[in-house]
């Protein structure tokens, strides 16, 4: 078989390990020169393959990708563009055939979450709607949890444990306070439609450290007056609550309680700001002193507090989605599968992306308290080793020592392609 480049691209928000992955990619890429010639990576997403804007990571040295493993973001830049269908817009799958043919690419590893999938099977099937071979590859990558048939999502153990922390210092804090100051600390997370991050809030209470936690779950209708209700009761027994609300909570009625009207660039509410709605919730109704705090991009870029097991699964990722390839699987998605709870043992798996793409994974209904405001002892089981272990990145003058890459452009062989 012929040698072939490949190409690689992030996509979608970025977490704590996606670059982890990044470099599991790479460093099992350049172990098989035999397979794999270049890899270049599409300089935000695939809008660097449409736009032929392309980075030779061959370009970058050993210990550079190696340093990758420790720094969070994406070190080649990421895009929310989501590929219409073929019927709704052939050219841009020309496009990307005409890039791939010029740059010899025969490998293409599609790095992100649910609509990442998505372009990734539309593209895998280009070889046989355009005839032109092309193995693609999805590679998991998600804070939020939510893609099917893996047992967790890269990026998703680092954000449950920056969470967990948080809840849990932030709630020490409002407890030294509540006699004389606040009484609640409203924590708003990320996570549209599944709960899994406001989940993780819950682990900020254990047997041997009490806290009193209310969660708002997506998968919950909010009831302000079970709400206040609940508040009220955990304040008066403790003196203070912490509350952890996903900011795709939504009433009864359907709509986000923090919709604002505005859209993002697949057409999704744009959320944010469910805390001071929430907040304003608890002050009207209970006439409580409150804070409130949204953890929005820190608690995705945190590799400083980074899960050790969401290191390792996240390179594992990467890692597989080459051997993968090379052993000339197409249309899949390495998955996590796990083997047991104590101690956490888990294991590479494959699924189909026609199986993955567009299928999102709630919360289990078992996996929230009756009261719909807390999680179960089989949640807590769940969630408990993906935030287990330290892997700290090396640091300098009392910084994170994160790496930036050149990220040398590949010269482009094709006229300008506009979006």
């Amino acid at each position: 078989m012929a040698i072939k480049n490949a190409f690689y691209a992030q996509s979608g928000g970025v977490t704590a390990v996606i670059n982890a992955s990044a470099a599991g990619v790479l460093e099992t890429a350049r172990a098989h020169p035999d397979k794999i010639g270049k890899v270049f990576a599409g300089r935000n997403g695939i809008i660097g393959a449409l736009t032929e804007d392309l980075i030779d990571t061959s370009a970058e040295s050993a210990e550079a990708i190696r340093a990758l493993r420790h720094t969070p973001s994406g070190a080649f830049g990421s895009c929310r563009y989501k590929l219409k269908s073929l019927e709704q817009n052939r050219r841009e799958y020309e496009r990307l055939i005409e890039v791939f043919k010029a740059h010899d690419i025969g490998y293409f590893f599609y790095h992100g979450g649910g609509d990442s999938a998505d372009t990734c099977l539309k593209v895998s099937q280009l070889s046989g709607t355009l005839g032109y071979p092309l193995q693609a590859i999805h590679v998991p990558k998600t804070v939020d949890n939510d893609l099917p048939i893996t047992d967790c999502c890269p990026g998703f153990g680092s954000v449950a444990k920056y969470i967990a922390v948080s809840t849990r210092e932030a709630s020490f804090d409002v407890a030294s306070m509540s006699k004389t100051s606040t009484k609640v600390f409203v924590l708003e997370v990320m996570g549209r439609h599944a709960g899994w991050i406001a989940a993780a809030g819950g682990l900020a209470s254990s047997p041997d450290c009490e806290i009193p936690i209310v969660i708002l779950f997506p998968e919950i209708a909010f009831d302000k007056a079970k709400f206040l209700a609940k508040v009220d009761s955990c304040v008066k027994q403790y003196g203070y609550c912490s509350v952890v609300v996903s900011e795709g909570v939504k009433g009864e009625d359907g709509k986000f309680l923090s919709d604002q009207g505005l859209r993002d660039a697949f057409g999704h509410a744009q959320l944010g700001g469910v805390a001071p709605v929430v907040a304003n919730i608890i002050k009207d109704g209970l006439g409580l002193k409150y804070h409130w705090g949204v953890a929005d991009y820190l608690q995705r870029a945190a590799r400083h507090v980074a899960s050790k097991s969401d290191v390792e699964q996240a390179y594992a990722m990467g890692k597989a989605a080459v051997e993968y390839a090379i052993a000339g699987h197409n249309s899949v998605m390495p998955t996590i599968e796990r083997l047991s709870d104590k101690p956490y043992n888990w294991k590479v798996g494959m699924a189909e992306l026609s199986k993955v793409a567009n299928v999102e994974k709630m919360m289990p209904a078992d996996f929230i308290t009756d009261d719909g405001f807390g999680i179960t002892e089989k949640c807590r089981t769940y969630l408990s080793p993906l935030i287990e272990g330290e892997d700290y990145p090396p640091y300098k003058n009392g910084l994170p020592n994160y790496v930036r890459l050149e990220n040398k452009a590949v010269d482009k062989k094709l006229e300008e392609f506009k979006l």
